[in-house]
């Protein structure tokens, strides 16, 4: 069987029943379950709903570190856009968000971008904001007029 790693990617995040994934996915409920099997994963007990503590634990469970600082995502994206997603019982939140808040203490102020240049990196430390942005071109300016050229 040719599994479908939109089904898989959202069995292993492990945040909804095989009902749910085959609603959000608009496929048959047996090609989910097919697809578990397919998998090895063990069915689902009745009843259970598989989930993390909070949307932290969440996002925990799917990042994996990599060189220099980098953080890897390695659970569901969105199939259109590619866009990383964490899944918490009812919550999507996208990843680079959640990474952002967590890492700084506070919600993104405009749009989010990736300082280190990886567009696929998630360490909150890698990601700036405005008014990040603002305060490096202040800190690149005063630079400039002490030292005289860029940095």
């Amino acid at each position: 069987m040719k599994v479908r790693e939109d089904i898989a990617e959202l069995l292993k995040a492990g945040e909804l029943t095989q009902i749910e994934i085959a609603r959000r996915l608009g496929v048959d409920r047996a090609t989910v379950r097919k697809t578990r099997k397919a998998l090895g994963m063990p069915a689902p007990r009745l009843g259970q709903r598989p989930t993390h503590g909070s949307l932290e634990e969440a996002f925990r469970a799917h990042i994996e570190p990599g060189e220099d600082g980098h953080v890897w995502w390695t659970g569901y994206r969105e199939r259109r856009s590619g866009l990383a997603i964490v899944l918490h019982r009812k919550e999507r939140v996208p990843v680079p968000k959640l990474a952002f808040r967590l890492h700084y203490g506070r919600d993104a102020v405009g749009r989010i971008t990736h300082a280190c240049g990886e567009r696929t990196c998630h360490a909150g430390a890698h990601l700036a904001d405005d008014i990040i942005r603002a305060a490096n071109r202040r800190a690149d300016s005063a630079f400039e007029r002490i030292f005289g050229g860029p940095p």
